[in-house]
């Protein structure tokens, strides 16, 4: 069965033994230090309404206390909400009782934790068939499962192996074989890859981005790091303080920030590297230049750019995955992306190489 959207609407947390008597004053702009100072409550989200597409991954970012990690737990109700609803079909999750509660989290969610959350007395493979063992599948049965998705984590040959055996970056790879082992439809990662060295969260990020080509799992992904939710999110909701701050594609956020604070964030981005060429591209044209190549449009900037030098080409055809054309983009057009600035792009000479402007930019 595809993957269903999660639509969570109006959707309030204020932590405190009265916090539903709040709501309303929230509600008509108290702020969270107000709240906190003359209730001794603590706002946590606010208002929240997100629509998560199903069989994508989408990101939920902010620093530290912003709330991303208590929204990701009203997924799966490991934390209840004051107000407001998290819809997965026509099911409200917030409204479930227990027995249903327990039948969506067994079967619709898996978790992937920032310290991995293994069982340290199970091998590789006792950790990755423990959700199937919870639902009473047979041994046999839950056994090839897991071997099938360690295998396919990398874990090849290290399922008689101990938690503790294993390096950080190997440990989250069980996290996942477990999770995907699960075979749920939601994947919640909550800061899944933040207690690994660069290189290994690096590596871990396309394994993720490997696996959702062919699984296309609805993925919600916790980070701090703008990099990563760049890299890895098909849209991404920002969070400053409890309140989603923007949230859009990776290019609607690099290209169009939403406020100060979020131009902060992305002032010092790669744009050429983010931004592909379907967020930028004009009409198809009947007249193209003499000298054009056909570029996907999940082609980023940076490589349009090198393909077009490449060719010695002025434009680029756009085109869709089933290669009819829904597009065209041009060398200025892709100079005024990269440098951010259409009038500074100007200026910049738009014969030359897309190689040697890109070499002149980093």
């Amino acid at each position: 069965m595809a993957s269903q959207s999660i639509k969570i609407r109006s959707l309030y947390k204020i932590f405190g033994p009265r916090g539903r008597e709040f709501v309303e004053q929230v509600m008509r702009g108290m702020s969270k230090t107000e709240l906190n100072r003359e209730h001794g409550h603590v706002l946590g989200l606010k208002d929240i309404s997100i629509t998560i597409p199903g069989g994508g991954i989408t990101v939920i970012m902010g620093l530290s206390g912003s709330g991303k990690s208590t929204l990701i737990r009203h997924i799966n109700r490991l934390i209840d909400p004051t107000s407001g609803e998290v819809l997965y079909g026509d099911a409200d999750i917030c409204r479930m009782d227990q027995e249903q509660l327990r039948q969506f989290r067994q079967k619709k969610t898996a978790m992937v934790f920032q310290k991995f959350g293994l069982l340290p007395h199970r091998n590789v493979l006792q950790n990755a068939v423990y959700g199937l063992e919870i639902q009473g599948v047979s041994k046999g049965e839950r056994e090839e499962r897991a071997q099938h998705w360690i295998k396919r984590v990398g874990l090849d040959g290290f399922s008689e192996h101990y938690p503790n055996q294993l390096s950080g970056g190997m440990q989250q790879r069980v996290g996942l074989a477990r999770a995907l082992t699960n075979d749920a439809e939601i994947l919640l990662m909550d800061e899944a890859y933040s207690a690994l060295d660069p290189l290994i969260r690096v590596d871990m990020q396309a394994v993720l981005l490997d696996l959702q080509q062919e699984l296309k799992k609805t993925v919600v992904f916790i980070t701090h790091d703008l990099d990563e939710a760049l890299r890895l999110g098909d849209r991404i909701a920002i969070l400053r303080d409890g309140e989603v701050i923007q949230q859009g594609t990776p290019a609607d956020i690099v290209l169009k920030p939403a406020d100060d604070y979020i131009a902060a964030f992305v002032k010092e981005v790669n744009r050429a590297r983010v931004i592909q060429v379907e967020a930028i591209m004009g009409p198809p044209s009947a007249s193209l230049a003499r000298l054009t190549v056909r570029i996907p449009a999940s082609t980023t900037v940076e490589a349009c750019l090198r393909e077009m030098s490449f060719a010695n080409a002025a434009t680029a055809t756009v085109i869709a995955t089933d290669g009819h054309e829904i597009g065209s983009v041009s060398m200025d057009t892709l100079i005024s992306c990269l440098v951010g600035d259409e009038a500074a792009a100007r200026e910049l000479p738009s014969s030359a190489p897309a190689a040697a402007l890109l070499s002149a930019m980093e």
